[in-house]
């Protein structure tokens, strides 16, 4: 397949359906020859704030007009965009803007109570569209006199960067190539059935990387993006219907956060096509609740690291049968996309049928923004003539190496289930642990919307596990012993604790640090089982 730029996927849709929708934002539908046109006007705009083409850019922006414009304005002229997320500290978005080397960031209405600490922090040019800005350039007509040439980028040039939490708390670059979204586009566009004449939700956060299938699935297929705001999210009966969606994605939380709202009814969203869930673990409980109120759409759970490109999975779930019964009760990932390759690596770097998930391919990226986070995150193995992989530590990351992912995977059923990360599987007086098991036997209460089970410091030393989760009423302990009496002793948890809801992250993850910070702040982890 030949490789196309981000910038390119988004072209070749607009000048197929220039009368089509390309982006709906609250009030403001763009059709895609709008779009292009806003794009360009935008592009000059950052042409002229510089005196050149930018390299890299930042953009501080959330679920805005501005932000999406921007986005592809900077594809563009050839720049690699960086998202930052406004829900952030401005010490890590600073951090994020020296480190990616970022010489221009756009700012709006929508970036943030902090803005004016980073103003005042980036010391670079700062491109604002705050106020009427952002209006007053669509609202303009025709080209504009100084419109910038395309910039041209090749397949290994890097079109967009994505920040996670590094090991040691300081923000990890995660660059990805025009080649790497190219492959993705490629497989999930037909996958999906992403189409002129669909009209997909984007509830992911730029900053995540779970928007690309959003935003360029939608605008590489000529789909029309509906952009969800943040109360929308967690109403997504309401937005589907509204906005006439034929696709949602989001993570799983969502569902259980809605169910617990009652807002989930059965049928509620007759004419949903599709349905895309990734991020964390999707559940037999949720995909029920789920197909309950979408009984029409088909449903498909997306599983992948940022340093694999989004994605590297879309299995559908075989609705109108019975489901899979894992052995942690969550929906099967299924099988790597056909242009991916993939081991499951026992402990001793051998090939097993349960181990870390390692991955190679064209979507995986080219290695760490900073190289001093390469060493130990990939493994030297040639199926032929290696008898166990070898773990790379210094030396280029060429395409022959396998991504260590840190998630443990075990075939089930003849299809891939998600078993935990490699580094939640914890040790209890000298045995393995692993604490979506523990979950996934507490999660079969019919009262228990969500839980989580975290680990704490004990008085003796030892380590306490401590069940926390959602529901309709607290839940009996008679309940909870009869829940994980087929646990041995050692996995079950000491206590069990209602709360009114489970926090999630800025990107609508659960947010389990947050959580044990709360836990230990309030609560004593002595008590009995």
């Amino acid at each position: 397949m030949t490789t196309k730029t981000m910038y390119h996927w988004f072209l070749d849709s607009a000048e197929a359906n220039p009368r089509l929708s390309a982006l709906e934002v609250l009030s403001t539908t763009l059709t895609y020859a709008e779009l292009s046109a806003a794009v360009d006007r935008m592009s000059a705009f950052m042409y002229r704030e510089l005196g050149r083409a930018p390299k890299r850019v930042a953009l501080l922006t959330s679920r805005s007009t501005a932000g999406y414009v921007a986005y592809l304005a900077a594809q563009r002229l050839g720049a690699a965009c960086v998202p930052l997320n406004p829900a952030a500290t401005t010490p890590r978005n600073l951090v994020i803007t020296a480190d990616a080397g970022i010489d221009l960031a756009v700012l709006d209405d929508t970036s943030g109570d902090d803005v004016d600490d980073y103003r005042r922090g980036a010391n670079i040019a700062l491109l604002d569209l705050s106020g009427t800005r952002m209006a007053d350039l669509l609202a303009e007509t025709g080209p504009p006199a100084d419109l910038p040439a395309v910039v041209e980028r090749g397949p290994d040039d890097i079109a967009y960067i994505i920040y996670t939490s590094g090991t040691t708390g300081k923000p990890k670059g995660v660059p990805t190539t025009h080649a790497n979204v190219s492959a993705f586009l490629g497989d999930v566009i037909p996958r999906y059935f992403l189409e002129p004449g669909a009209r997909v939700s984007q509830t992911f956060e730029m900053a995540f990387d779970g928007s690309i299938v959003e935003i360029f699935g939608s605008w590489g297929s000529g789909a029309t993006l509906c952009v969800a705001q943040h109360s929308d999210v967690f109403t997504p009966v309401k937005f589907v219907n509204a906005k006439r969606l034929t696709h949602w994605m989001s993570v799983p939380s969502l569902i259980s956060f809605a169910k617990r709202l009652r807002a989930l009814a059965p049928d509620s969203m007759p004419n949903l096509r599709g349905s895309f869930f990734g991020g964390e673990t999707l559940t037999l409980e949720q995909v029920r609740a789920w197909s309950a109120a979408a009984g029409r759409t088909r449903i498909f759970n997306c599983y992948g690291p940022t340093e694999t490109t989004v994605t590297v999975t879309g299995h559908e779930i075989p609705l109108g049968q019975d489901l899979p019964e894992t052995s942690n009760r969550s929906m099967p990932i299924g099988e790597l996309y056909p242009h991916m390759e993939y081991l499951l690596l026992g402990e001793d770097g051998t090939p097993a049928d349960e181990g870390e998930l390692v991955i190679r391919g064209p979507q995986r990226f080219p290695g760490y923004l900073d190289p001093a986070e390469n060493p130990g995150r990939f493994f030297d193995y040639d199926p032929l003539t290696d008898e166990r992989a070898a773990l790379h530590t210094s030396g280029p990351v060429t395409a022959a190496l396998w991504y260590r992912t840190g998630d443990r995977v075990r075939r089930e059923h003849g299809l891939l289930v998600h078993r935990g990360r490699v580094d939640e599987q914890i040790k209890i007086r000298g045995n393995r642990v692993e604490l979506a098991e523990i979950e996934s036997a507490l999660r079969r209460h019919p009262s228990i919307a969500e839980v989580v089970v975290i680990t704490v410091p004990a008085e003796d030393g030892e380590i306490d596990l401590q069940a926390l989760y959602t529901g309709e009423a607290a839940v009996s302990a008679e309940s909870f012993a009869g829940l994980v009496e087929g646990l041995p002793r050692y996995m079950r948890p000491r206590g069990y604790h209602y709360r009114a809801e489970i926090p999630l992250t800025p990107v609508g993850k659960i947010d389990r640090r947050r959580l044990t910070d709360e836990f230990t702040a309030v609560t004593s982890p002595v008590g009995s089982a």
